[in-house]
C-alpha cells in the first residue's frame, strides 16, 4: 500500500493503525481492522476504514471526519437547532456533508420539499454512497434531492434560488484544503443574499473549547458583521477527541433563547422526538451554555 501525502498508516506486526496528529502535537491513534478505501482524489487524501472502537471512520488529509460510533450526534447538531428555529423549511441548501448524513437529518424535517447537495468532491461521494450507507440511509435516492459536484463558493455566487436554510458542513479550514474557501466573509455575504426572510446560515465551526477556540471566534466575528443574530453552540463528539463548535446566524431569531419546552414541542409536531437520538429540548438549553472558560477565550 503506497504511503500517502497526509494520512498516517502504520503496520506493526500483528496490526494496522492510523495515527491522527493534531496541530497541538497531540497523537490519537486507531487500531484498523478492515481498510475500505484508501486513495488520493483530485482534492484531497480519503480513507474508510472499519476500526476497533468507532466502528468505520472516514478520514480526509489525516483528520476524521466522522464515525460510525457517534456521527448521529455530529450530524444532529449541525441540522436540527437550525431547521427548528424555522416556522416550516422547504428549501435547503447543503454544502459538504459528502456521507449523506447531514441530508438524511434534513429530510427528517416534513415540509422539507427540495434540497441541494454542493461538494466538490464526486469521488469522495461516489465512495461514500458505496461503503457508509450507514450515514446516508438511502438520502441520495430521496427525489427531493438535486446533488451538485461544484465548488461551493462558486455555486452561492451562480445561483439565484433561495432556500430557508443553507449548512455548509465543509472540512477545516486548512492551507491547500479544499474548504478554505467557504470559511471567507465574502462567501458569508453572499450566503445571506441566497436566504429567505426567515431564513438561516449554519456552520460547522471547528474546535469550541476553552483549549482551542480560535478559529470558531474568527468565523464568529466574521459572522457578526453581516447578521442580526449569531450563535455559537458545541457538542463534544467522542472520536473527534475534542468539543465541536457550530454557529448558527440569521436576521429574525435568537436560536439560543428557544426555550427547551418550545424545542420539544417543535419536534413532536414534526414526529422527530422518537427518531432523533442524540438532539431534544434539553440538549437545545445545553448546547448552547457556552462554559466560563469559552467565553472568555472568546473574548480574547
Amino acid at each position: 500500500m503506497p504511503i500517502k501525502r497526509r494520512i498516517l498508516m502504520k503496520a506493526l506486526p500483528s496490526m494496522l493503525w492510523y495515527d491522527e496528529i493534531g496541530s497541538w502535537d497531540e497523537q490519537h491513534k486507531y487500531v484498523i481492522n478492515e481498510v475500505l478505501f484508501w486513495e488520493e482524489t483530485k482534492f484531497q487524501d480519503v480513507a474508510i476504514f472499519v476500526t476497533e472502537e468507532y466502528g468505520k471512520m472516514l478520514v480526509t488529509d489525516g483528520s476524521t471526519q466522522s464515525a460510525e460510533e457517534d456521527e448521529y450526534i455530529y450530524h444532529e447538531s449541525i441540522v436540527h437547532p437550525g431547521l427548528i428555529a424555522h416556522p416550516g423549511p422547504h428549501r435547503v441548501l447543503v454544502i459538504g456533508g459528502g456521507e449523506g448524513a447531514v441530508i438524511r437529518e434534513v429530510f427528517r424535517h416534513p415540509t422539507i420539499e427540495r434540497v441541494v447537495m454542493v461538494d466538490i468532491d464526486a469521488e469522495l461521494v461516489e465512495q461514500c454512497k458505496k461503503f457508509l450507507p450507514e450515514w446516508h440511509q438511502g438520502a441520495f435516492q430521496d427525489p427531493r434531492l438535486e446533488l451538485v459536484f461544484a465548488d461551493g463558493k462558486d455555486f452561492i455566487a451562480k445561483t439565484k434560488e433561495r432556500f430557508d436554510c443553507i449548512i455548509v458542513d465543509c472540512g477545516d479550514a486548512r492551507e491547500e484544503g479544499p474548504a478554505l474557501t467557504l470559511y471567507t466573509e465574502d462567501f458569508y455575504r453572499t450566503a445571506r443574499q441566497r436566504l429567505t426572510a426567515s431564513g438561516l446560515l449554519v456552520v460547522q465551526a471547528m474546535e469550541l473549547s476553552g483549549l482551542d477556540c480560535a478559529n470558531h471566534v474568527t468565523i464568529h466575528k466574521a459572522l457578526q458583521r453581516i447578521f442580526r443574530h449569531v450563535n455559537s453552540y458545541a457538542a463534544f463528539v467522542p472520536s473527534f477527541w475534542a468539543t465541536w463548535g457550530f454557529i448558527v446566524a440569521n436576521d429574525t431569531v435568537d436560536v439560543s433563547q428557544i426555550p427547551s419546552r418550545e424545542v420539544d414541542k417543535i419536534l413532536q409536531a414534526r414526529k422527530l422526538a422518537p427518531v432523533l437520538r442524540y438532539y431534544d429540548g434539553l440538549r437545545h438549553s445545553h448546547m448552547f451554555t457556552l462554559p466560563k472558560d469559552v467565553k472568555a477565550g472568546s473574548r480574547g
